[in-house]
């Protein structure tokens, strides 16, 4: 047979368990080249340069004339 529980969790010790499992929030910064809002450690998304090198590649725009 499979394990069970013997007793029945009370809600009020859910409740204490899944307010411990909270999400945070990214902490963000401003691009040093672009001055736009980006995720700390990641690439801007924006221009795609990280650590004062371009990283990504940014796709461009033709416009119709």
């Amino acid at each position: 047979m499979t394990p069970l529980p013997k007793r029945r969790h009370s809600t009020r010790r859910g409740g204490k368990r899944t307010a411990a499992i909270h999400l945070v929030l990214p902490k963000l910064m401003t691009c040093a080249h672009c001055g736009k809002p980006r995720i700390a450690h990641r690439a801007c998304r924006t221009c795609g340069y990280y650590g004062g090198r371009e990283v990504v590649k940014q796709k461009t725009v033709k416009t119709k004339k």
